[in-house]
């Protein structure tokens, strides 16, 4: 992926510039100790008329000489353009600024539009640039949305401020949905709840809080609660014991990573904005069809008149929100009509295609990624 030797470049030239900076300190250090060297030597005559004063000079000015340290941090400099430019070179090649060619004209909704991007605003957090937009817009049936997200920032920013009570209160309204959908988010957040106690306050606080919140824990989650209990016994240097790993932060960024999912699927919403989602998979998927239209260009066939791309556009997993199949053969997307087929040799292609190649239900084809013969009716439909 051309991101991917993008990022390689620079990496190159990121190398490149540590060793120049590496290269002057090591100039500069070494510039310093003969400096230092001879202001010993002076601080040593007793006469400051004396000849050697202009003889330590002297020899300072040598020893700089020889080093040649104009050459050395020339040099290095020079090797550090040299990267920097072919990379700009590189860019410039890889890049294309005329991206509105990849482009398909559409007739938006401005309705919508306006929906989506307040929608995106407050989604992030972003209220009061929502509030401002909706009005310039004049959408106020928009505002509905602010109510959806203002809670959850809410939590969000006392989370990050170590305070939890916004967390409990909301998790203990919605602790029946959480257990529908198989959470333990709850327990997730009297366990950071239960280490901020026995961090900040004493371990008799610390145990009576999980005497009240973790006893309904331990028939389901027994080990969990047992480390915490182990815990009590390093109160007050709980860094240097053997739970120290639950001082680490990354247990705070997946709280607040799957409290955000989890509220947002309560809301019926997606976690992520799906403005920003969008934006995200455009900017991946851009180099191929730049690609794609400059070579429809060659061919002189009209990019806008598609309606349906004659290459994928690999997004990587991050992307995939929906159990779909697109055949390798035909490009076409399954459907109840034309549904995907698992070969005997594990490939999967549509039923359309396989029928195109073996003709009838009982003359043997090959597939067209191994050298496996199967026959349709040794073909299984697949249930995505």
């Amino acid at each position: 992926m051309e991101l991917n030797t993008i990022r390689d470049a620079f990496d190159r030239v990121v190398k490149k510039q540590k060793l120049s900076i590496s290269k002057f300190h090591d100039v500069i250090d070494q510039v310093g100790r003969e400096i230092d060297d001879s202001l010993s030597n002076i601080q040593s005559i007793n006469d400051p008329a004396s000849p050697d004063l202009k003889s330590i000079l002297a020899d300072l000015k040598n020893k700089l000489k020889v080093k040649a340290i104009h050459n050395q941090l020339e040099g290095s400099q020079k090797e550090l353009n040299t990267h920097l430019s072919k990379y700009l070179k590189f860019l410039e090649k890889i890049f294309n600024p005329e991206i509105s060619k990849a482009c398909i004209n559409v007739d938006f909704d401005t309705h919508i539009v306006n929906h989506i991007i307040a929608s995106h605003f407050y989604h992030v957090g972003l209220f009061d640039v929502a509030d401002c937009l909706i009005n310039e817009a004049g959408e106020p049936e928009a505002i509905s949305l602010k109510s959806r997200f203002l809670e959850l920032h809410q939590i969000l920013e006392a989370t990050r401020n170590r305070n939890l009570e916004p967390a409990l209160n909301w998790v203990s309204t919605q602790r029946e949905k959480l257990k529908q959908v198989g959470s333990d988010l709850e327990l997730k957040l009297h366990r950071l709840q239960f280490v901020e106690i026995l961090q900040r306050q004493s371990q008799a606080d610390a145990l009576n809080y999980a005497r009240t919140c973790l006893t309904p824990f331990a028939s389901l989650h027994m080990d969990e609660v047992q480390k915490l209990m182990g815990c009590l016994l390093w109160a007050g240097k709980l860094e240097r014991s053997p739970y120290s790993k639950l001082l680490s932060p990354s247990h705070w960024e997946s709280f607040t990573e799957e409290l955000t999912w989890q509220f947002c699927s309560f809301l019926g919403q997606s976690h992520k904005s799906p403005l920003s989602v969008a934006v995200d998979a455009g900017i991946e998927g851009l180099p191929t069809l730049l690609k794609l239209v400059n070579v429809m260009a060659v061919k002189k066939q009209e990019w806008q008149a598609m309606k349906q791309l004659p290459v994928p556009v690999d997004l990587g997993k991050e992307f995939q929100f929906h159990s779909i199949f697109v055949c390798p053969v035909s490009r076409e997307q399954g459907s109840d009509e034309n549904p995907p087929m698992l070969l005997p040799c594990g490939h999967v292609l549509c039923k359309q295609s396989i029928m195109k190649m073996s003709k009838s239900s009982t003359r043997p084809f090959k597939c067209p990624y191994c050298p496996v013969e199967a026959t349709v009716t040794r073909c299984r439909q697949l249930y995505f």
